[in-house]
């Protein structure tokens, strides 16, 4: 005897038009989206390019994205000349912040990644629950109790003061934990730790070129972060000789109400001022792009 539940249900016919009407729909609106935020990311970049070309009676007798009479190398050798060249200065701070802090901030991060995913210890689980809290504090709340802190050691108005605190970011350890735990086997820690190998030296010679893509992510993480950084040397320094760019364009901005001249040196440093990213990107890319791939893979 058949019963209700054993006869087959009739599966409506679809027509083959709507779903393809239907598939690109969706395709326009995702395409669609897509250029807009595209245009949302490209279009300041276009207006820093074209703004840096003009002088400084253009810049105010001009729209936005219309170009005046070329004026680049003006600018440019303005920039460098502009108070004793103190913009040089400004550049190798922003090197010495970025470069260096990155560098000794990812190696940092992937050593604890790696020590929160891969040696057991008491207490592990609650560091790493530590380490997430960390991420949801915003780096300027932090900005004034490392200022005291800095005070009480005497380091203000140093390099070190504004060097220091880059050195740590919890995003960083939980990438490098997520990233040591998928891409780091077991079996070989123990193989290591069977013919003798300290865990230091495991994690040098075997765990870090395993995690190569991951620290480079981390280091490209840092990197920007550091290089963008205003709010902490804001409160930190305040000899001129010691600013980043991204400090020193912030004062020189200040003055284009007095003095519009200082509207080109602006813009033309921001310019400048993002190369470095660009190139930074551009390099690494063939490093972290596939250990993200093979990351989410495993």
């Amino acid at each position: 005897m058949t019963t209700l539940q054993d006869r087959p249900t009739a599966i409506p016919d679809t027509p083959r038009g709507s779903v393809t009407s239907s598939r690109w729909t969706s395709r326009t609106a995702v395409h669609t989206i897509l250029i807009i935020g595209a245009l949302y990311s490209v279009l300041p970049l276009v207006w820093l390019a074209t703004a840096a070309t003009k002088s400084t009676q253009d810049f105010s007798t001009t729209s936005a994205f219309e170009f005046g009479e070329w004026n680049l190398g003006h600018n440019i050798g303005a920039l460098f000349t502009e108070e004793d060249g103190i913009f040089w200065e400004w550049i190798r701070n922003s090197l010495l912040y970025a470069g260096l802090g990155a560098a000794v901030g990812s190696l940092i991060c992937a050593a604890c990644g790696y020590a929160l995913a891969k040696i057991p210890f008491p207490g592990r689980s609650l560091l790493f629950g530590l380490t997430l809290t960390g991420v949801l504090v915003p780096t300027t709340a932090l900005a004034m109790p490392l200022y005291l802190l800095a005070s009480e050691l005497r380091m203000v108005n140093t390099f070190w003061a504004v060097f220091i605190p880059l050195l740590t970011n919890p995003f960083g350890v939980y990438l490098a934990r997520v990233y040591a735990e998928a891409s780091v086997p077991d079996e070989i820690i123990e193989a290591a730790r069977i013919d003798g190998s300290s865990e230091l030296r495991t994690f040098v010679r075997i765990a870090m070129p395993m995690m190569r893509p991951g620290i480079v992510t981390v280091f490209l993480f840092q990197f920007v972060a550091i290089w963008n950084n205003f709010f902490l040397p804001l409160v930190m320094l305040t000899d001129q000789h010691l600013f980043p760019m991204s400090l020193g364009l912030f004062q020189w901005s200040n003055r284009t109400v007095q003095f519009p001249q200082y509207n080109s040196l602006v813009v033309t440093g921001s310019l400048l001022a993002v190369i470095p990213l660009i190139v930074a990107f551009i390099v690494l890319q063939r490093q972290w792009r596939p250990g993200l791939a093979a990351g989410a893979v495993k």
